[in-house]
């Protein structure tokens, strides 16, 4: 099946949105700082000591759009996808600059998840919970447009809510879309890998800029781009191979960034909170507080992703290669184990109250 994919195109596609990311960060820094898109650390959950320069997202954009444009075929549900991704972008710059209160972004996000669904975006089947069961599948029938809508703003708010130490959103975001670029390989869906490679090029390409210590963010420009983007590609190759891919596979890609955001639901829901209200209680505050450095959960959450992202995989092969990424990825897990107890036992930045590396801002989420 892989003799059948456009290879050329899926590596020009990412490659050429790599290039156009890196070389676009830092004309996007200057612009931030001349317009005043600046993240001050204002806040005591800040965790940053000067000001730095956010809107990074625009750089990711430009690389995604531009590759994508050149080398993918613009179906109807494409053309949803990335006129939703123009509005996701314009309400993120404007955050970046003069912080929007989150019920308009909030439904901006709904407008943009409806943008795809009316052009074909949709979550049509799921699989059949009830093993026991003859079918293999479930149509959603009418709930198909709602359960698409809430699954795109889900994902969509949930990468955002992992933006907060230097490179996590973004190197998270680039694990998923090579994973699912991995699935469209194997399942032959080679307009939805180049897409796919897009967005991993242009992750990649930010990268750089974005790692401790950033030298720019990509504030809610990018958050909300990569997360929409990842939501909406899941629904448009994932869910649509419901014979060959179960639910669970959109599930143990977006792991890290979707149950960050249940939890955080209902944590602050338990508290009384407004579960819309940002608080030091993300998955990466739970790591600096365990004694690890910024860098090691950074690098514990890549991994997570990376070993989720294996799962994942596993599920859509068979045979030899399934046992090959079986191994890999318990191999991975090890190397996890060992590098959080080193950073613990070693207290590579110990204290992240009095370490002078810089993070990414936990934004109002």
């Amino acid at each position: 099946m892989i003799n059948d994919l456009p290879v050329i195109s899926i590596l020009l596609a990412l490659v050429s949105a790599l290039v156009m990311s890196f070389a676009a960060t830092p004309l996007v820094k200057i612009f931030a700082e001349k317009i005043g898109a600046m993240d001050v650390p204002n806040e005591a959950r800040r965790i940053h000591d000067h000001p730095i320069p956010r809107m990074g997202g625009l750089a990711i954009f430009l690389g995604f759009i531009l590759s994508v444009v050149l080398f993918a075929d613009i179906t109807k549900p494409v053309q949803g996808i990335l006129f939703g991704a123009i509005v996701i972008v314009a309400v993120g710059a404007i955050d970046d600059i003069v912080n929007l209160p989150a019920w308009i972004k909030f439904i901006v996000q709904i407008v943009a998840a409806g943008i795809a669904v009316a052009h074909g975006v949709v979550i049509e089947n799921l699989m059949n919970p009830f093993f026991w069961s003859d079918v293999d599948h479930l149509a959603l029938h009418f709930l198909s447009i709602p359960v698409s809508i809430v699954w795109i703003v889900a994902i969509t708010n949930s990468v955002n809510f992992i933006d907060g130490l230097d490179g996590l959103a973004v190197g998270v975001s680039a694990i998923d879309s090579v994973t699912m670029l991995v699935i469209a390989m194997i399942v032959a869906d080679g307009n939805v890998a180049i897409i796919l490679a897009a967005l991993a090029g242009a992750c990649v390409g930010f990268m750089p800029y974005n790692l401790n210590p950033a030298r720019i963010f990509m504030g809610d420009t990018g958050a909300l781009l990569l997360g929409y983007i990842l939501a909406t590609v899941s629904v448009l190759g994932l869910f649509k191979f419901y014979a060959v891919i179960s639910f669970a596979v959109p599930l143990l890609i977006l792991a890290v960034p979707l149950f960050d955001t249940v939890f955080a639901f209902f944590r602050r829901i338990a508290k009384g909170q407004n579960p819309m209200t940002a608080d030091r209680g993300h998955f990466h505050h739970r790591l600096l507080n365990l004694g690890l450095s910024q860098k090691h959960a950074v690098a514990i959450l890549y991994s997570i992703s990376a070993v989720l992202g294996l799962s994942a995989v596993v599920i859509t092969t068979s045979g030899e290669l399934k046992m090959l990424i079986l191994v890999v990825a318990v191999t991975l897990a090890c190397i996890i184990g060992v590098f959080a107890m080193r950073g613990v036992i070693n207290g590579n930045g110990g204290n992240h109250h009095s370490s002078p590396e810089k993070t990414e801002d936990d934004k109002p989420d």
